[in-house]
């Protein structure tokens, strides 16, 4: 049997494949050599220099692909600079922006499992490029390569400290420091083996309890995704400091493989997504700290955030699902905060990019600040707007991509209008199927766009009532069968 590997296809943010099956050497020198010269088209010109940041993150061989990519472009005759250590992939858009480079190309899969690398394509702005220009790089894949050119060098440079610099000026992180020092906050990082370790130590100034903070390609057996599932050494340690009598505040902060993505845990040890960090972020945004701008929310954030922005007054964007759309926004208009449930959020003021470790300061700056645990914080959020909702996502493995055809059709076809014995109010399908229901709250249904996976979303008041919801949902999807082919007669 020949193993035929997977066409290129750039998915939300990058190009992703299994090691030595689709992501080989000789892919990732092609694909980095069409989109720097796609990024010199796009970016080139206007007195910026012809750059280009190559960065890795933690992942098994990152390092040796990052050289490999280095040394095409340089052949190129691309000025090259190789980040000397992993860091985080904000940390790389940090610096294209910068640096006055064209871009950047990471190597990254960000919280794919071990078996996965890929490559992230930043361009000059300091944000993921948008779905025109990865659906040039993947049109120019079927040309041959670009020859090689005088000029090009590569210097090796550290990205850490302006990155961190940059971060610092947005956050005073003095008192921050000095709790920490007195006994009075404590913060844990689950940095799950990647690219945030040593962060939050360079950013403040002081030790703090790292986890996993030693490099593990493996990822410790699961994935460097902030899902409570591959926390639970974060979650112990919490709920241990918990018993322990002491009158510190307690924080714990998980970041994904790359450090673009956060989620939180309270000092209880009481898990919280974005969708509860987005909330208290803008409330720490706007009015402790007074910045302006509007809110960006994609479809699968919680209803929360839109009754927040009418008390506070502050203009909402909603988009599809899918950072780029976020980073869209804040390219054209002045942004306040946009998020994802999924953890990755970002900052107008910032590069328009996810960034977890500036997510994790601007938390720490209003734990102290309001001297308030965060879940604490996110009540007293859901008190003054009188919204109380609990939120939680399966994703379900389909049969086969007919499966997923056949679930397509019959939502189009036959739309759902009752769901687990409630009635289905209203329909949105600016991504997927979001369906409101009459006793509050709704569910969404999504489909992976590159393999046979049905990802379901549900807020509604409370928890036994979003678990029952997905597990209708769940059961829904399950009976649904594909069409068996007309059978012909002779």
């Amino acid at each position: 049997m020949v193993y035929t590997p997977a066409p290129i296809k750039f998915g939300t943010d990058g190009w992703r494949g299994v090691i030595a099956a689709e992501f080989t050497f000789e892919r990732a020198s092609q694909v980095a050599a069409i989109s720097a010269q796609v990024l010199a088209e796009e970016f080139g010109g206007n007195g910026r220099e012809n750059r280009i940041i190559v960065g890795y993150d933690r992942r098994f061989m990152a390092e040796q692909f990052a050289l490999l990519v280095a040394q095409t472009l340089q052949e190129l005759g691309f000025e090259v600079w190789l980040s000397e250590c992993y860091a985080p992939t904000p940390a790389f858009s940090w610096a294209a922006h910068q640096e006055n480079a064209l871009g950047a190309l990471v190597l990254t899969a960000s919280h794919n499992p071990a078996n996965y690398l890929g490559l992230k394509v930043k361009g000059a702005f300091g944000g993921s490029v948008g779905g025109d220009i990865t659906a040039k790089i993947e049109a120019q894949l079927k040309n041959p390569l670009p020859p090689a050119q005088e000029g090009g060098s590569l210097k090796y440079f550290d990205p850490w400290p302006s990155y961190c610099q940059g971060l610092q000026a947005k956050v005073d992180v003095e008192p921050i420091r000095s709790a920490i020092q007195q006994g009075k906050l404590r913060v844990f990082a689950d940095v799950m083996h990647g690219a945030a370790a040593s962060g939050l130590q360079r950013l403040l100034g002081c030790p703090i309890d790292e986890i996993n903070g030693d490099r593990d390609p493996l990822f410790g057996g699961g994935s460097p995704e902030p899902l409570p599932k591959y926390v639970p050494k974060l979650l112990a340690a919490l709920k241990t400091a918990a018993e322990a009598v002491g009158p510190e505040l307690r924080v714990g902060l998980i970041f994904d493989g790359d450090a673009d993505r956060i989620a939180a845990v309270d000092g209880q040890g009481n898990f919280l997504s974005s969708q509860g960090l987005i909330p208290i972020l803008i409330y720490h945004l706007a009015t402790q700290k007074g910045l302006t701008g509007e809110i960006v929310k994609t479809v699968s954030g919680s209803d929360l955030i839109p009754k927040l922005a009418e008390l506070y007054g502050i203009p909402l964007t909603e988009t599809a699902i899918g950072y780029k759309y976020i980073a869209d926004r804040m390219l054209t208009s002045p942004v306040l905060i946009g998020g994802e449930e999924s953890g990755g959020i970002g900052y107008g003021g910032h590069i328009p990019e996810r960034d977890a470790l500036l997510s994790a300061l601007y938390v720490l700056e209003t734990v102290v600040q309001s001297q308030q645990d965060i879940s604490e914080q996110y009540g007293r959020l859901q008190e003054k707007v009188g919204f109380v909702s609990q939120y939680d996502r399966i994703d379900l493995p389909l049969a086969s991509m007919d499966v997923r055809t056949a679930l397509v059709q019959t939502l189009n076809e036959n739309p759902l209008r009752e769901i687990a014995g409630e009635k289905v109010t209203d329909l949105l399908t600016t991504d997927g199927y979001k369906f409101r229901m009459a006793g509050g709250g709704w569910l969404l249904i999504r489909f992976s766009g590159t393999e046979p996976l049905l990802r379901l979303y549900c807020e509604a008041p409370t928890s036994s009532r979003v678990q029952t919801v997905l597990h209708w949902a769940k059961d829904w999807a399950n009976a649904v069968t594909p069409a068996k082919p007309a059978q012909s007669s002779h």
